[in-house]
């Protein structure tokens, strides 16, 4: 048994001094970089020798404007932010990790590593602050949020990203639990210190100590090691405090609607093959607007040979039956897999923007060769070959242009540490690679994240609509973005699905369904008044509405509904749409 404890805040109130004149320095100066930065630490060091850090800085900063000694200052709060593209997309993002668990799947490349949940490793920063948690999601959500401000960013607007194996297969019990500690963790923030201390015990230590191999030299796989672990805990694996019923998880919902750290998207990601009616309404009830699922592969032939599990037929049985519900579809695609090529997966690629697919986003993730895997055996005995480095940049410039306008590249390659990758690719930049080449050869690729607005300032004499129309296998979509005229660089866009039959979820009848709202640019507080040039000032989301109800309208459809994420239902109830006690989305007339 072992302790967590949430390591001491510094305490600035000491040092005011000090840093009250490094900040002085740091306003006046009329250029600004590292260099310029040090020199004022030089001059005022803490305790006399040490050099005060960021978030330290920032610390101070906040306590003089809590005395009343300095004022909140734009060119501080830009200066002082560490690391500001976090949160350049509109929202701060947190990810946590669920406790591992057996899954469904047995594909030959998942990664092996029974301290963490199927797919992820325990060296990968994302797991590293889960499994320091010991994978409580109450202490991951609220810990990444309290690290985030530290560090100068806002966290009124919250994304929330659930990974770990395949979230369908876990208990039901213990996903409303896991969602309902999260969405705790967020109403917390700011109004109390939060759990200081937490007892736990990581039981997936004594998964190590079990042989990799069975006695015939057979690789056992994740969920042999796994399971047995489960089945020695018993009814012990999930304790009490890990099961939660639907009324517990609401309340927290109905609290974080008007919190000051509120969940404006919330993500799971799972399988193709266990996405049917009943989890996709089950996911809704959860709170959830967004899914990740691995299609990894639309050639039935190449994902047979990876023992994948299923197939086109459910990957796009999946995006359709999402889609219907107002999901955004993100989507999880590896080139370079067992039994595959460059060529086959240029092709392959294509596919992924037919009807009956159509992702919003995509993830690209070249397989990687993972110690104690299917695929590193058939590595060492030579019928597996990853691809080399000029393979893998051809088939990212040839892809990447391919990719439509209304879908993010959110990655590609995935960030595994180098020391987990047997052979082939271990640059973790290769997109910058990628692009670069791009470049020369004159191409770009088109997708929103290159596009995006960042930081940017504009005015609405920048930027002009677009409005793009594409059918899929159970709608028509229109994707409604702002973009600046000189330069292409996406503002802000809303995803706008009109039916072509019947949902199976009742309250959306053959209503058309907003899918998405998102408005990029430096992260502003709810309920900011309109004070600077960013591109979430300009009231650009309002618009896009405006515009959708107008089409969805001259199609003739009469009502209009939105999968609003929990905290964005006040948003929604300021612009007249409604829900009932008993519904998933809001609605309001076309």
């Amino acid at each position: 048994m072992r302790k967590e404890w949430n390591k001491n805040k510094f305490d600035p109130t000491g040092y005011l001094y000090e840093i009250g004149n490094i900040l002085k320095l740091i306003e006046k100066s009329e250029k600004w970089n590292a260099d310029i930065l040090r020199k004022a630490l030089k001059q005022f060091p803490k305790d006399g020798k040490e050099l005060f850090s960021k978030d330290q800085l920032l610390a101070g900063y906040k306590e003089l404007i809590a005395q009343g000694k300095t004022v909140e200052k734009a060119i501080l709060n830009t200066r002082l932010k560490m690391k500001p593209m976090r949160t350049h997309s509109g929202v701060a993002t947190v990810t946590v990790l669920t406790k591992p668990y057996p899954c469904p799947g047995k594909c030959i490349f998942c990664p092996n590593d029974v301290k963490m949940p199927k797919s992820y490793l325990s060296d990968e920063p994302g797991a590293q602050r889960a499994e320091r948690n010991n994978f409580d999601p109450y202490l991951q959500t609220y810990n990444r949020l309290l690290a985030l401000e530290t560090i100068g960013h806002k966290v009124s607007k919250v994304e929330l990203i659930i990974l770990g194996g395949t979230w369908s297969f876990y208990p039901t019990q213990y996903q409303i639990w896991f969602v309902k500690e999260c969405f705790r963790a967020m109403n917390d923030f700011g109004n109390k210190d939060g759990r200081d201390t937490v007892e736990t015990q990581n039981i997936f230590e004594e998964a190590d100590k079990i042989p990799a191999h069975s006695k015939e030299g057979k690789l056992k796989t994740y969920n042999d090691l796994v399971t047995h672990v489960v089945n020695e805990q018993g009814s012990e694996f999930f304790s009490p405090n890990e099961l939660s019923d639907w009324e517990e998880l609401y309340q927290q919902h109905k609290i974080n609607e008007v919190a000051k750290t509120r969940c404006v998207g919330l993500v799971i990601e799972t399988r193709p093959d266990y996405i049917d009616p009943d989890e996709v309404i089950k996911i809704r009830k959860l709170g959830a607007t967004k899914v990740q699922i691995g299609i990894q592969s639309l050639n039935d032939k190449v994902q047979a040979m990876n023992m994948r599990g299923h197939g086109r037929r459910e990957a796009g049985q999946a995006c359709s039956l999402l889609r219907q519900a107002g999901f955004k579809v993100h989507a999880h695609w590896m080139p370079n897999l067992y039994g595959s090529n460059p060529e086959l997966d240029i092709a392959d690629y294509d596919q992924l923007w037919e009807e009956d697919v159509r992702p919003d986003e995509l993830k690209i993730y070249p397989c990687s060769i993972i110690k104690n895997t299917r695929l590193f055996e058939l590595y060492n005995e030579g019928k597996y070959k990853p691809y080399t480095y000029d393979e893998l940049l051809k088939v990212l410039t040839e892809v990447m242009p391919h990719t439509p306008r209304y879908c993010r590249l959110t990655r590609v390659v995935r960030d595994i540490p180098s020391t987990d990758i047997v052979a082939g690719n271990k640059l973790t930049n290769f997109r910058q690679i990628a692009e670069s080449e791009l470049d020369k050869n004159g191409v770009r690729c088109e997708c929103i994240r290159c596009r995006e607005i960042k930081l940017q300032t504009i005015t609405h004499q920048d930027i002009e609509v677009e409005e793009i129309e594409y059918s899929t296998k159970t709608s028509q979509e229109v994707f409604i973005s702002f973009k600046t005229k000189t330069d292409d660089k996406i503002c802000g866009f809303l995803r706008l699905s009109l039916p072509n039959e019947k949902s199976f979820i009742e309250e959306l009848s053959d209503n058309a369904i907003i899918r998405e709202v998102h408005v990029y640019g430096k992260l502003v507080g709810i309920d900011k008044e309109n004070t600077s040039n960013s591109s979430q000032h300009l009231g650009l989301g309002k618009q896009m509405i405006a515009r959708s109800q107008q089409i969805a309208s001259s199609k003739g459809y009469s009502k209009i509904s939105v999968i609003s994420a929990i905290g964005t239902r006040e948003y929604y109830e300021k612009l007249g749409f409604e829900m009932n006690s008993d519904q998933l989305y809001m609605h309001k007339d076309a």
